[in-house]
């Protein structure tokens, strides 16, 4: 059973070139969904976004290049490629592309047991 799924194992990957921009569209590639994590990459096309919602872990988004601004409970934040920030469990929040951007997503949750 593979843990980590859509990347070559053993191989090394440059993250940015994993998933591409699609005009208008933020394109999302899962690679792991388990009950304790979720991991995704994002590329937004510049003026598109994700509105707002609460997640069901703490989130932490990684700016690969692009800028994003990222609004947490009402606080907009400016990030750029290189740059991270954590959005806490059950706290609403949305992501807007600046301009062109990826970005590498982690969410950690609580699980049972």
């Amino acid at each position: 059973m593979d843990l980590i799924k859509n990347l070559e194992k053993e191989t090394a990957l440059k993250l940015t070139d994993i998933v591409s921009y699609e005009d208008g569209k933020v394109v999302s590639l899962s690679i792991a969904q388990k009950p304790g994590v979720a991991m995704t990459l994002f590329a937004f096309d510049e003026g598109t976004s994700i509105s707002t919602h609460a997640a069901p872990g703490d989130a932490l988004a990684f700016v690969l290049e692009g800028n994003a601004e990222i609004t947490i409970d009402g606080k907009p934040h400016t990030l750029c490629g290189g740059e991270a920030i954590v959005m806490p469990e059950s706290i609403p929040h949305s992501v807007k592309a600046v301009s062109r951007f990826k970005m590498y997503l982690t969410v950690i949750k609580k699980t049972e047991g």
